[in-house]
């Protein structure tokens, strides 16, 4: 059995000229992003090639250029591994936060265009949720994972707080309301965090504040076709199996309003016998998270500018299937 799990980087992986030399390498890289363009009829690939970074990084662009870039990667390894007869069959496909729309797409469960028009509707939703009530996040870097549930506690009194993403241990971020998020980054200090950094975002994404947001998005995704995902898929709150096609609907829905525990969902994945991650999208915070998580497993990025057409293919030796 496979011990190899493909993983999908979530929004703040984007950045000016994400796979424009893959694009130039690879016809089926660049055939994701004409296809991508075709469904929103517009070129989502200009943007992501030439931006400006400011209008790439607004929610609603970030997260449709995000997922044709990270799937044509996956294109590209596809048709490399064509033309080499070393094929690697995954035995999961993880995505963090919107990397779970990567992660469907890549199982067959959703098709590319669905996905490019779901996220530009999820980023748009997110960035209207929670209207009146001013959103905000921030990085804890260095508390322990003990001092949590008393910084949760006493930030709550504060306003609507909780864990939006736990990335690797001691790595967690925060989302709520901004007078609940600033307060708790000074009480987090005080728990014993080395840095605490409000984020400048006003949204305040896997909080109760996209209520929404999720709201909304299940409206949408009940005219969306879906099929059971061909390769296993875990849910983004508590890493539980993705099987089926109404699984993926619903968690599409419910991962807006509750945190992502990365850490939780690498662990599974290497308890089952798990032990290279490769990153299928732009940039290497994935990457870097799985080493911090599991030190002993492998982490291979395949967004390298320096390698030939801007890709890092794996070898089979590197990537047993």
């Amino acid at each position: 059995m496979s011990s190899v799990a493909f993983i999908f980087p979530g929004q703040g992986s984007q950045a000016v000229g994400m796979a424009q030399a893959l694009a130039a390498a690879s016809p089926a890289a660049a055939e994701v992003f004409a296809e991508a363009d075709s469904a929103l009829g517009e070129s989502i690939s200009r943007l992501a090639w030439e931006g400006p970074e400011d209008t790439l990084n607004r929610t609603e662009n970030a997260q449709p250029a995000l997922l044709t870039a990270s799937l044509a990667f996956l294109a590209a390894l596809r048709e490399h591994e064509a033309a080499t007869g070393h094929g690697v069959e995954p035995r999961y496909m993880a995505g963090h936060s919107m990397g779970q729309y990567s992660a469907m797409v890549a199982a067959g469960a959703l098709s590319l265009e669905d996905g490019v028009e779901l996220v530009r509707t999820r980023g748009r939703l997110m960035q209207a949720s929670g209207s009146g009530r001013d959103g905000a996040m921030a990085a804890l870097i260095g508390l322990d994972d003990a001092a949590l549930p008393e910084l949760i506690a006493k930030a709550s009194a504060h306003g609507v707080f909780g864990v939006a993403n736990r990335n690797a241990p001691g790595q967690v971020v925060v989302s709520g309301e901004r007078a609940a998020i600033e307060a708790g980054a000074e009480i987090a200090k005080a728990l014993g965090a080395k840095r605490a950094i409000v984020l400048p975002v006003s949204v305040a994404a896997h909080s109760p504040l996209m209520a929404e947001a999720a709201s909304e998005m299940r409206d949408v995704l009940t005219d969306v076709d879906f099929d059971d995902p061909e390769v296993a898929l875990l849910a983004n709150a508590d890493a539980r199996l993705l099987t089926t096609a109404e699984d993926c609907r619903r968690e599409l829905v419910e991962h807006l309003t509750t945190g992502v525990d990365w850490v939780g969902a690498v662990e599974r994945m290497a308890g089952d016998g798990v032990r290279t991650f490769i990153e299928v999208g732009p940039g290497r915070v994935l990457t870097n998270l799985i080493k911090r998580i599991d030190p002993a497993a492998e982490a291979l990025p395949l967004d390298l500018p320096s390698a030939p057409g801007g890709i890092n293919l794996p070898g089979p030796g590197a990537t047993p299937a």
